[in-house]
């Protein structure tokens, strides 16, 4: 029997191509993030930018408009370049500057930043952005420092610190069972080696710091000791290898190898001890009590403040097993 198309298969296809045709119309509309070049700004004449940024240059003039709200009161606690963005053809992003004007009132405020209505564009990220005016002589803790100078606003500490206290010599992170695989491979040399790629990660809360004859000892005896001039800068960090050759640039801090030729920590329960010149302790990481076989490293989370936890469990770590050198979430100190 010959086959004839029915009438209905001729609408089917028109329909089809129809839908079609509007998904991949959909498709090229450009996708918006609005940004904030800074969340926190003084109160007496300071500046943010409103930034639009789109996932290509378009191919003719895009205007944006905003809207404003919150606490702070246009043109009595700060003034706008304009109220719209425009985004210039052959270009993929714009901006407006939000300045600050300065008063007696320094109390806290807040602008809320609203995208307005825009056609045929597809908004990747919230449509708000907020701007907090943060007074320029406000000092919650006292220590002389105003708190948008101050990164620790609520905990007094010396302007060479940046307004945070000192909280001394700290290990940070400690990798006692590196995965099996070449995944485990923390110093980087290409070899994966069970003691090679233990290491422990220091972190000098102080001004500048010199640890020559410092120990790194576990519950048997001494595995490390600082060389004669090894001198850690403020706030600065120093890594220690079981062994191996380590490669990498380990954001910039102090690399050194086990003088021993291993640390050679116990999963199954152990003590590292971090002692001074004097033999004084310094600092305690008590793998007792931790996963036998973490197959990845033990941090601070948050780095430097926080409590040891899995470095494959906290988000900013993004799966990574280990960050010897930078913080969990790779950037540096």
């Amino acid at each position: 029997m010959n086959w004839k198309p029915t009438p209905a298969r001729p609408l089917y296809w028109l329909l089809f191509s129809v839908l079609l045709s509007a998904c991949k119309t959909q498709d090229v509309f450009p996708t918006l993030t609005l940004v904030v070049s800074s969340a926190n700004v003084r109160d007496d004449g300071g500046s943010t930018r409103i930034i639009v940024r789109l996932n290509g240059p378009v191919s003719s003039p895009l205007t944006v408009p905003l809207s404003f709200s919150g606490t702070a009161v246009l043109n009595q606690h700060y003034s706008l370049s304009a109220n719209e963005i425009t985004v210039n053809a052959g270009v993929d992003s714009g901006f407006i500057t939000i300045t600050t004007i300065a008063s007696t009132d320094t109390s806290a405020k807040q602008i809320i930043v609203s995208l307005g209505d825009i056609q045929n564009v597809l908004i990747q990220s919230q449509n708000t952005a907020l701007v907090n005016l943060v007074s320029a002589t406000a000092d919650r803790d006292g220590d002389g420092i105003p708190d948008i100078d101050d990164d620790c606003p609520d905990d007094p500490g010396p302007a060479e610190n940046n307004g945070c206290p000192w909280l001394g010599l700290l290990i940070n992170e400690v990798l006692y069972d590196p995965a099996a695989d070449a995944a485990g491979d923390a110093n980087g040399d290409g070899v994966r080696d069970p003691l090679a790629d233990e290491f422990v990660e220091l972190f000098n809360s102080n001004p500048a710091l010199n640890i020559s004859g410092y120990t790194l000892s576990d519950a048997s005896m001494v595995r490390h000791t600082f060389p004669v001039g090894t001198i850690v800068p403020s706030n600065g960090v120093i890594v220690v290898f079981g062994g191996g050759n380590p490669t990498g640039s380990f954001g910039g801090a102090i690399v050194q190898t086990a003088t021993e030729g291993q640390l050679n920590l116990n999963n199954a329960g152990d003590v590292l001890t971090l002692r001074n010149n004097q033999g004084n302790v310094v600092a305690v990481f008590d793998i007792n009590g931790l996963s036998g076989n973490p197959d990845e490293a033990y941090t601070r989370n948050p780095d430097i403040t926080g409590g040891f936890v899995r470095h494959s469990t906290i988000p900013a770590a993004n799966g990574r097993l280990f960050s010897p050198g930078v913080k969990v979430n790779g950037t540096n100190f």
